[in-house]
């Protein structure tokens, strides 16, 4: 089907360059396995897991009958007040999964209800606690927590906030941002070790400003992925444990890109050996299939709310919060399917062990290229980074992005940074399909 016979007047696509794209259009009509098929029967490599969603690869069999079987059986029921045995079911695999205590699921749509989720169980936790004043919020520079107004304030990345101002939360403050472009312009499967405590601004400048005792939580990105794929500095989230500790603030990693093995583990949280209050998630859980998201919460801070409801009614409800698709049956049955083919395939350990051939075949190809200013690499997931064009950030990037989409591979292009974080049955071939392509477009954006 050419896409001129598709009325394309009336889509707004998101975060998307709208009037470059009706110029030339960019359309998926089929997927399987490592490749999608364009309205024009191309073949494209989907580099990107389709925005970190596609772990298994597409069209996913077991996925699908799973998805069928229950739109047969039970194809929608309210949350509120009842639910359906796929919830509990899922919660209960996503709960053995996390780590430690975390063993409470609050079920949404996506990592930008996610985000705000967490932000508004944390100031309910404290409330429960009799610290209501706890209602500063910390994010860090160019984090990325999603598009709803909590997520935003809490993110720092430029363009997101720039025309909300005026509606952003007015108590939140932000960390240094964890990327060196000068001593650490190329990582590779290590964490970069800095000469300075990027933290220690935590601890003498910010925290004093608002007081510890006003902090509700502080909420980053094990690895800041939307940004670009920046590694954190050696201790940087074991640092960040001890402090919030130390201050009774609660620690909320988003690992909607990190979440259900790309860094070769269940969560980044098991990687980097660091266990937070909440845990975000998103994206890969039902490997894309179908919308679903939500918040894993330590024993603690489910009994704390609980147990400030104790001398309430039983009818009472002790949590406002809630989303109408929370827990929906088909989206928690395909997070079921999609976990127990992670497990079958052994696709975490996969990711693991692909993700050095990725870094490996961007470092050798890419370095010393026309303006390469950073490679980084951690697991399955890569970025290069390009010297902007001067007035015109993120251009070469983008023309780069449009070259090798032509040119049959899907790249992510963030700011001046190209991304690959293919699925995780990626083979080496690929791989290297992948890259060589990317190389000779960053050299012909020369």
């Amino acid at each position: 089907m050419a896409y001129n016979d598709l009325r394309m007047d009336n889509q707004w696509l998101p975060f998307t360059p709208n009037r470059s794209f009706a110029k030339d259009p960019r359309i998926f009509v089929a997927a399987d396995g490592m490749h999608f098929t364009t309205h024009d029967g191309r073949q494209v490599i989907d580099g990107i897991s389709s925005l970190w969603c596609v772990g298994a690869g597409h069209n996913r069999k077991p996925i699908n009958e799973a998805i069928k079987k229950q739109l047969d059986t039970l194809d929608y029921s309210t949350a509120f007040s009842v639910s359906n045995d796929k919830a509990f079911r899922a919660a209960e695999m996503i709960a053995a999964m996390a780590p430690g205590d975390l063993n409470k699921v609050l079920f949404c749509n996506s990592g930008s209800e996610a985000a705000d989720t967490s932000m508004k169980v944390a100031l309910a936790y404290h409330r429960a606690r009799g610290e209501g004043h706890r209602n500063v919020f910390i994010g860090r520079e160019r984090g990325y927590h999603g598009v709803g107004f909590g997520g935003m304030s809490v993110g720092g990345i430029p363009a997101n906030r720039k025309v909300y101002g005026s509606s952003l939360l007015p108590r939140v403050d932000h960390l240094r941002f964890i990327h060196d472009p000068v001593k650490h312009a190329y990582v590779h499967n290590t964490e970069p070790v800095w000469d300075e405590d990027l933290l220690l601004e935590l601890e003498n400048r910010i925290l004093p400003l608002h007081d510890p005792s006003n902090v509700a939580a502080v909420i980053v990105e094990p690895v800041a992925g939307s940004a670009g794929w920046y590694v954190p500095p050696q201790g940087y989230l074991k640092r960040l444990r001890e402090i919030c500790d130390k201050h009774g603030i609660l620690l909320i990693f988003d690992e909607v890109i990190t979440g259900f093995g790309r860094l070769g583990t269940a969560f980044a949280s098991d990687y980097y050996g660091v266990q937070p209050d909440m845990l975000n998630f998103a994206k890969a859980v039902t490997n894309g299939v179908f919308p679903l998201g939500g918040v894993v919460c330590t024993d603690r801070i489910y009994e704390a709310m609980m147990g400030a409801h104790g001398n309430a009614p039983e009818h009472a409800i002790e949590f406002f919060h809630g989303y109408t698709y929370s827990g929906h049956p088909v989206a928690c049955a395909a997070a079921i399917a999609t976990l127990d083919l992670f497990r079958e395939e052994k696709l975490f350990e996969r990711a693991g062990e692909m993700g050095p051939v990725l870094g490996d075949a961007m470092h050798a190809a890419l370095m010393g290229l026309p303006n390469v200013i950073g490679i980084r690499s951690l697991g399955l997931a890569a970025a290069v980074e390009l010297a902007p064009v001067a007035g015109l950030p993120g251009k070469r990037a983008f023309d780069v992005f449009m070259d090798c989409y032509h040119r049959g591979v899907l790249v992510r292009n963030a700011g001046d940074n190209l991304v690959l974080a293919p699925p995780f049955i990626v083979e080496k071939s690929q791989i290297e399909t992948m890259v060589g392509t990317l190389a000779d477009a960053i050299k012909r954006a020369a």
